[in-house]
């Protein structure tokens, strides 16, 4: 009987092992796309879509109650009778937060899931630096929230790989808790990348809502590996003893294939919830498999989907 759940992998040691120079090369063209409007602190690199004092004029919108009266074009209200507001355009500073989920269940898959998702968070963090905004790193499990925040330019890039590399998954998830605090110690706005492979249930959905209600722009990257995917085309099948990763609680099955079959369609319905969940709270989402070449997923997928330009 072989046991479900153990993967053996080369993690990575070096900074440059977690991004090497190809893909570096490819990333310096890109930049993090924020969806909402957003006003900084500080001024920044970043042109943006905000209502204020600029010199350069965008669009119009329409009134709305509240809206600050010094931009309002009384041009076109003596012409129809109606209001309407002038938006500009500004330089303005983006965050780019990135929160890794650390608990145990991201040890395991080849490629492993956890050092996926921390190549992903080096990339989108380079991407970020290179384009002159600041990043704030989080990994979170039951033991808390470990942070790297406040990041700006690219010599910081090495201090953003080390710390990446520091960080070891163990331990439950303790996704709602972990949201709150992140969504109340932020420090401005701008758009937060989850990493997890979300396997908490209920506690998704609300989890992501404080983010969203802290002022966060979300964007959930839920990663799983291969074998979660598709277990069949990676060889597991026969007489398995099954082991949570978190609670260590195990059962024996025999993978037939109706039970597989019967597996993928949980794990294709369970990953559309999320999706569905997201989608209620205004966050964006997609999911990925380790095995995505990580120029590809970045380069062609994220920038179909928004999250980069």
């Amino acid at each position: 009987m072989s046991k479900f759940g153990e993967t053996t992998h080369d993690r990575p040691e070096k900074v440059d092992e977690l991004l090497g120079s190809h893909l570096m090369a490819s990333l310096d063209r890109l930049d993090i796309v924020a969806r909402k409007i957003f006003s900084g602190k500080t001024q920044g690199e970043r042109r943006s879509r905000r209502r204020g004092q600029s010199v350069e004029f965008a669009d119009y919108r329409q009134y709305s109650s509240g809206d600050d009266l010094r931009f309002i074009d009384w041009n076109v209200y003596a012409r129809l009778d109606k209001l309407f507001m002038k938006i500009f355009l500004e330089e303005e500073e983006l965050t780019l937060g990135i929160a890794i989920d650390a608990s145990a269940s991201m040890e395991y898959g080849n490629p492993n899931k956890f050092d996926f998702v921390r190549r992903l968070a080096m990339a989108l963090g380079y991407i970020a630096l290179s384009s002159h905004n600041k990043v704030s790193l989080f990994s979170f499990n039951d033991s808390g929230i470990q942070r790297l925040t406040g990041l700006r330019g690219k010599r910081r890039t090495r201090d953003m790989g080390q710390w990446l590399l520091d960080q070891l998954p163990h331990g439950g998830t303790a996704f709602v808790e972990a949201c709150k605090t992140i969504s109340t110690s932020r420090q401005g706005r701008g758009v937060l990348v989850v990493l997890s492979d979300c396997l908490d249930g209920d506690g998704v959905k609300q989890g992501l809502s404080y983010l969203v209600g802290g002022g966060w722009d979300v964007f959930v990257i839920q990663t799983l590996s291969p074998e979660e995917i598709s277990p069949f085309a990676c060889g597991l099948e026969g007489d398995l003893r099954l082991e949570d990763a978190e609670s260590g609680a195990t059962c024996e099955i025999t993978a037939t294939a109706p039970l597989v079959e019967a597996y993928k369609r949980r794990v294709d319905q369970y990953c559309e919830d999320v999706k569905e969940q997201c989608t209620r709270i205004g966050a964006g989402s997609v999911r990925v498999s380790t095995d995505i070449d990580m120029e590809q997923l970045l380069v062609e997928y994220l920038r179909g989907r928004g999250l980069v330009r």
